[in-house]
């Protein structure tokens, strides 16, 4: 059994969090996010696992290494053009003959990926889908399924009207299990989508086509600044499942500073006397300076919050400093080596 994660995106809508730094490894709970994907699919037995990269790759490689800390072997493939998802898929698993897993590099998720697996092999599919079911799918493209979890067909960005009509609510969750054959439906080297292009084609040819659709499993696409700083809230409340933090050391906490058991510092943070740090995540070397405070908020590395400045529902990035007294209020996002002035408000 092979994964493959699709992680060649320069992820846009998340700027300017990703200038510097590539989508699969922004900081997500002071881990690098893909190491979520990679031990959801240790955990199912999945070890060898590749790579599709196109954007700052030598960043990722680096940050991952060979896999070998993880527990997995990781292989790097770098598109030579932007392929979409089902061209990245074929070029990246060309010499792959066997069932293979792939992940949208994008998608947080606590999902069971091992049941997922043996419900393919249990239906005899050629490719298996992951849905989820949303209150509001209207942003999304509609998958119908029958009632043996056959898929009938997709339906891109539905009417309100149609979505009462068809009385469904499941979207493509950007999780598949795909059989060496689903292959064979795309040329090697051209620009392919599996919504537009691979899965039509499937249907088509009435390939054994089915869903798996997540039921309390936790899923959330972090490819914008909201649903990134969202997905930490819904961490640190306890909503995703089965994975742990790093551990951290030799801060230098203050006596009279305060920090709520639900926040998340990293090592060498450094949070003096009167600061308040409340339900947060504190990325490694953070300096938090007196009378400081930090609510609902994610902090890269080495990042200085001078005196008395307020930061609520923002994302601040590696290396910026605020200055003394400004406010930051929810929305606010900071790219990296950022530097506000005393008494900024944002």
């Amino acid at each position: 059994m092979q994964a493959l994660i699709l992680a060649g995106g320069k992820g846009t809508r998340l700027r300017p969090l990703t200038v510097y730094t590539p989508k699969p490894i922004v900081p997500f709970c002071n881990r690098a996010f893909l190491l979520y994907q990679i031990e959801n699919l240790r955990k199912a037995g999945i070890t060898d696992i590749t790579l599709s990269l196109s954007y700052q790759p030598d960043k990722i490689e680096h940050v991952l290494g060979n896999g070998s800390d993880y527990g997995v072997n990781l292989r790097f493939i770098t598109e030579p053009a932007p392929l979409g998802t089902g061209g990245a898929y074929r070029f990246a698993a060309a010499d792959i003959r066997e069932t293979t897993v792939v992940f949208n590099g994008d998608i947080l998720t606590d999902f069971d990926i091992g049941s997922f697996i043996r419900l393919h092999k249990e239906l005899g599919s050629a490719a298996t889908l992951a849905l989820k079911p949303v209150e509001n799918p209207s942003a999304y493209g509609l998958v119908e399924t029958d009632s043996e979890s056959k898929i009938l067909r997709f339906l891109e960005k539905p009417s309100d009207d149609e979505i009462k009509r068809l009385k469904i609510n499941t979207i493509n969750a950007g999780i598949y299990v795909l059989e060496p054959e689903i292959l064979d439906l795309m040329p090697l080297g051209e620009n392919r989508s599996f919504e537009y292009d691979i899965f039509p084609e499937i249907l088509k040819r009435e390939m054994p086509f089915y869903a798996d659709v997540m039921k309390d499993d936790y899923w959330r696409d972090i490819g914008t600044p909201a649903s990134y700083l969202a997905a930490h809230m819904d961490f640190l409340n306890g909503d995703i499942r089965g994975f742990e933090t790093e551990p951290s050391d030799r801060s230098d906490v203050a006596t009279k500073a305060v920090i709520d058991s639900r926040s998340i510092i990293g090592s060498g943070c450094v949070i003096k006397s009167g600061a308040r740090v409340t339900n947060s995540v504190i990325g490694p070397g953070v300096q938090i300076e007196e009378k400081a405070i930090v609510e609902d908020s994610v902090l890269w590395a080495h990042s200085r919050i001078s005196t008395a400045a307020e930061i609520r529902g923002s994302i601040i990035g590696r290396s910026c400093h605020v200055g003394r007294n400004s406010i930051l209020d929810a929305g606010s996002v900071i790219g990296d080596k950022s530097t506000l002035t005393d008494y900024t408000r944002v």
